[in-house]
């Protein structure tokens, strides 16, 4: 049943992460609707009258609205809300509303749109946290590595190996590739002598993002933060790096992609295989957690040095800090906390 008193407080709520976050902009965007939503029209009925789950950590609602209104000023289709979002400075929160609220008015099809999908922000910066696992992975097993991605989005962290790093004064990658991923890095390096060789990459998403097709890209544009330029940048060039060399993405149930893309044992791919995720476990159903996790374990049982199996997450962890990295690898069966991070990356401490 809709509970108007919940969805307002998971605005709250998401403002509250924004803050963390460093989004000043979204925060106040977030607590301004909090405030002000009200019904007088379909976008703002349909959204206090949310029949799901509304918070951070279900169903996003939050953030559904906060890229529609994104993909709209964006658009120039509405020069009230343009001339108010980043770069102009923090706006006044009446002021913000009521531009909110002529967006609403006059673009209830694109909200309604948003409405009905989860975000999808594919955060780049997630691949400097990946790649320390990935590295680690192949300081131990010297194969060649099948990637296998859950919650891929657009499948830009499936080409981790091709973007460049710098952790503190350690760099590792191709100098040449314009996409420098550069966290506040505390801790040793991750092994950057390490040559890692993908030689396939493939995901799934429930509604997996076509880079190739425009109305997608700026869809996927839309759920950075405004005011968070760097995000911006280092997403569109990474969406540049991705359209040079397609990636297969399919369009599936996460359980039941991993069932049918992950045998226990692949005698057809030479090498190895990791599965990996990031900030993606927590929206999966308990029960679709036990299938995965199954099937994991059949692929690690199954493992061989010449064919090692890795699963690499990099996920939220409320108890001892914000997202914690953890590589599990077979033959073995070990698991490791590699690193604790910013949900965006852009902080690690390496562990190891």
């Amino acid at each position: 049943m809709p509970d108007e008193v919940a969805v307002r407080e998971s605005f709250r709520e998401q403002a509250q992460w924004c803050d963390k976050l460093g989004s000043p902009f979204t925060a106040l965007l977030c607590r301004t609707l909090a405030e002000h939503l009200h019904s007088s029209t379909s976008a703002g009925s349909a959204i206090l009258g949310w029949a799901g789950d509304p918070r951070a950590s279900a169903d996003a609602l939050a953030l559904r609205v906060a890229g529609a209104l994104h993909a709209v000023a964006r658009s120039g289709r509405e020069p009230a809300l343009q001339d108010i979002y980043p770069p102009a400075p923090l706006p006044d929160g009446l002021a913000l509303w009521q531009a909110c609220r002529s967006a609403f008015e006059r673009h209830a099809q694109r909200v309604h749109d948003y409405l009905a999908l989860a975000p999808q922000t594919n955060e780049v910066g997630r691949s400097g946290v990946l790649i320390a696992g990935l590295l680690l992975f192949a300081q131990r097993f010297s194969v060649p590595l099948h990637l296998f991605e859950i919650g891929a989005s657009a499948g830009l962290n499936l080409h981790a190996d091709r973007y460049r790093y710098r952790f503190g004064a350690a760099t590792w990658g191709d100098a040449q590739v314009p996409l420098e991923i550069a966290p506040a890095w505390s801790g040793n390096a991750p092994p950057v002598d390490v040559a890692l060789h993908v030689a396939s990459r493939q995901g799934s998403d429930i509604a997996p993002i076509d880079i190739s097709l425009d109305a997608q890209r700026a869809r996927l544009l839309s759920y950075v933060w405004p005011d968070q330029v760097d995000r911006l940048h280092r997403i569109e060039q990474a969406i540049d790096i991705a359209l040079a060399q397609p990636t297969r993405l399919e369009a599936m149930d996460a359980a039941d992609w991993v069932e049918l893309r992950l045998p226990p044992h692949d005698a057809a791919r030479a090498g190895g295989r990791v599965l990996l995720h990031s900030v993606f476990w927590n929206y999966l159903p308990p029960a679709a957690q036990r299938r995965i996790e199954a099937r994991v374990a059949a692929c690690g049982a199954t493992a061989t040095p010449a064919q090692p199996f890795g699963w690499l997450r990099f996920e939220l962890d409320p108890v001892n800090g914000p997202a914690a990295l953890t590589l599990t690898a077979w033959p073995g069966g070990e698991a490791r906390l590699v690193a604790r991070a910013h949900p965006h990356g852009t902080t690690i401490t390496y562990l190891l």
